[in-house]
């Protein structure tokens, strides 16, 4: 619902309107949510396209979009939810699918289901953490280990100790994500490194990321990991905790300090932080890019397409909608930090 209040649309050019669906056993019991809106293109008028879609049509703020469902009960949701959404095939022209965890089963039904549009293709990138640190470090080759070793010998050598909080009161988090918000721009206009979006460029996303932060903190699911040289914290990055598991959200740095990789410091002391938590496991997002696969994590890949209407018109519909999106489309990079040699 923070998603909806910000980022609901209602305008003549584009309307959203929610559409929540919940999926439930043969006892009754809650085994998935489907948080999806109806977006209709323009609001008014005889040529209006309609898309059911899920909620993060942002501009890549929502990393993950799909159906909220434990992996192993996918297989049976999805064909729920189509059969639903097959018996309503009047109010929409296309479904657009996201977020299927890809398996044998889920890939033969999204075969059938949506054989011939476009992919919604996604690797999620997820540490499964053994019981200590020095464990999980004698598992990283060894150029990462060297990697690790000069960013921490790196700040000692010039004489900068540092400190890592991880800040998670709610009395501290407006401050916290404030800072954050300001080291993520710093990040997205430095030069002669890899590029990195300003994600919370308008007012809107930065407001939907105060009061989201504030809604986990109040019930002890944030963790804002800080590294602190002379008390100015210098790097960040946003930490959302669900149960032994630890997702790892966008980052910020200042760009005078990035020779010392403090990035991939901050990023090893998160690691460090959650496998003393006893964490199963730490998800380092989406994206493929080094500052991920350097760890060795596992892959989780995820898959989709649109579900097209029978109807001639929601086919044409789609035709023109598919062909303005196409380069929109292409897999975009999302990478969080620079590596060690660019920081």
């Amino acid at each position: 619902m923070t998603w909806w209040r910000h980022f609901g649309r209602k305008s003549l050019k584009a309307e959203d309107r929610l559409r929540i669906h919940s999926v439930r056993d043969d006892a009754g019991k809650l085994v998935a949510v489907a948080p999806m809106m109806l977006t209709v293109r323009p609001s008014v008028g005889p040529f209006r396209t309609r898309e059911l879609q899920f909620f993060g049509a942002d501009s890549y703020v929502t990393e993950m979009r799909g159906p909220v469902c434990v992996a192993e009960r996918v297989a049976e949701v999805m064909p729920a939810l189509q059969a639903a959404f097959d018996g309503s095939a009047e109010r929409w022209d296309w479904v657009q699918w996201r977020g299927v965890q890809r398996s044998p089963v889920a890939d033969d039904w999204l075969g059938r289901a949506v054989p011939s549009s476009r992919a919604f293709d996604l690797v999620d990138y997820v540490l499964d953490l053994p019981d200590s640190w020095e464990g999980f470090r004698a598992l990283l080759p060894r150029n990462i280990k060297e990697s690790l070793r000069k960013c921490y010998n790196s700040l000692t050598r010039d004489g900068h100790g540092f400190e890592f909080r991880v800040v998670e009161a709610p009395a501290e988090v407006d401050a916290a994500v404030g800072r954050f918000l300001e080291l993520h721009q710093h990040r997205a206009d430095r030069s002669g490194t890899i590029a990195h979006a300003n994600v919370f460029a308008t007012p809107t996303s930065r407001a939907f990321l105060h009061d989201y932060c504030r809604a986990l903190a109040a019930r002890g699911g944030l963790r804002v990991f800080q590294l602190v040289v002379a008390e100015t914290v210098i790097a960040t990055r946003l930490g959302f905790l669900f149960g032994d598991e630890l997702y790892l959200y966008f980052s910020g740095y200042a760009p005078e300090w990035g020779r010392y990789s403090v990035m991939t410091t901050t990023v090893a002391e998160a690691i460090k932080w959650a496998i003393a938590q006893r964490l199963r496991l730490v998800n380092l997002s989406t994206g493929t890019d080094v500052s991920k696969t350097r760890w060795r994590p596992r892959e989780v890949h995820y898959a989709g397409g649109d579900l097209v209407a029978d109807a001639l018109r929601s086919r044409l519909a789609h035709g023109v909608v598919d062909l303005m999106r196409r380069p929109a489309a292409r897999p975009r990079s999302t990478a969080r930090e620079p590596v060690a040699a660019s920081e």
